[in-house]
């Protein structure tokens, strides 16, 4: 039957070829191959006679609920500055949303925009076809996963997680593995572009998880994002999140003295910044922090200084356990720089803020 197959496969290459040179000889041929070439009739050779068609069972890789068809029901857990914008662009891209937040302002204004409020994690778990999760560290993302109310405990099989947060991606790996046993997929997408991109589904998101996962997830995570990036197997988003924000804490320091460089030598800041953005110097902190949230003194990111050195802190941890903070000493004074800052720029400060930070004893 194999043989037949191939067999008919290689006709149909043959007229296809066929197809192409009466087409470039002007032959202007219009009709369907199989009217042209009746032996290359559609049919398998292994189809029940009388014209009928045997029709391929959806497989895993083809099921319209894996491809997001049937995903119409997405939670959010999560409603705060990023949580909120991204349940109003769910809302957009057609789904219906509900959300849950331990703090009852948090969901007022998203009720009155027609999200639906539930009381749990539980609720949430049990109706919704898929959960986002946006939540400010790993500790709380293991306690609505592992809680008596939370997901693993009330999810049901074929749920799909994804977990928006920056967190410790070997948390985020025995997370997976506890829901991998209740029949619950997780993809780690943790994102970059700030409450105005979660508001406008313009977010970056780096993926981790399974192809097939990602795939089920798509349109999901379409309607939250402009860009995505699939990087690896689960946790490998969080350790390219932790990574990109390492960069971005020394990006800040830097680009902070190199303003007060060129202050002090005369020139204005605003024009070098021009010079640099059109050289090899430039970062999407001088591109985008310091003429939106630095130069105008504006330094409302919506992102503060606390979870900034909570990433920078899992960054330092990251690199511990990998073994490379002892051969990286600009990241691990990165590192102490931020961890210093505690002392004089607030928590609740915006995380830009540290472009004026400079250690006590150094002015």
């Amino acid at each position: 039957m194999a043989r037949a197959w191939r067999a008919v496969r290689l006709q149909r290459a043959r007229a296809r070829r066929r197809a192409r040179v009466c087409r470039q000889r002007g032959a202007g041929v219009r009709q369907p191959l199989a009217r042209r070439f009746p032996e290359i009739s559609k049919r398998r050779p292994d189809a029940p006679a009388g014209g009928a068609t045997r029709r391929r069972p959806w497989g895993r890789r083809h099921s319209r609920s894996q491809s997001g068809v049937n995903m119409k029901i997405i939670g959010v857990v999560g409603l705060g500055n990023m949580g909120r914008g991204m349940a109003l662009s769910l809302q957009r891209g057609g789904f219906t949303v509900l959300g849950f937040d331990p703090s009852p302002a948090a969901g007022a204004a998203l009720a009155d925009a027609g999200i639906g409020l539930r009381a749990s994690v539980a609720e949430l778990a049990r109706e919704a076809d898929a959960l986002v999760l946006s939540l400010p560290t790993s500790q709380v993302v293991e306690a609505v996963v592992n809680g008596a109310d939370g997901i693993a405990a009330n999810g049901r099989a074929g749920l799909i997680v994804v977990d928006t947060s920056t967190a410790d991606p070997q948390s985020t790996r025995a997370l997976a593995v506890a829901l991998r046993e209740k029949g619950i997929a997780l993809v780690d997408a943790p994102v970059s572009g700030g409450p105005k991109g979660a508001l406008n589904g313009a977010l970056t998101m780096v993926l981790g998880g399974s192809a097939d996962d990602i795939a089920r997830i798509e349109p999901v995570l379409a309607a939250m994002s402009a860009k995505r990036v699939h990087i690896g197997d689960v946790g490998a988003g969080h350790v390219t999140k932790l990574i990109n924000n390492l960069m971005c804490a020394a990006h800040l320091v830097v680009a902070g003295e190199a303003m007060r460089l060129a202050k002090a030598a005369g020139v204005a800041p605003a024009q070098v910044l021009e010079g640099l953005n059109a050289g090899s110097g430039r970062s999407g902190v001088t591109q985008t922090n310091y003429p939106t949230w630095i130069l105008n003194d504006a330094f409302d990111s919506g992102f503060t200084m606390k979870l900034m050195r909570k990433d920078v802190r899992l960054a330092m941890a990251l690199a511990e356990q990998a073994g490379t903070l002892a051969t990286g000493p600009l990241s691990a004074e990165v590192g102490r720089l931020w961890a210093a800052s505690a002392g004089s720029v607030g928590d609740d400060e915006d995380f830009n803020s540290i472009v004026q930070f400079i250690e006590p004893g150094r002015a």
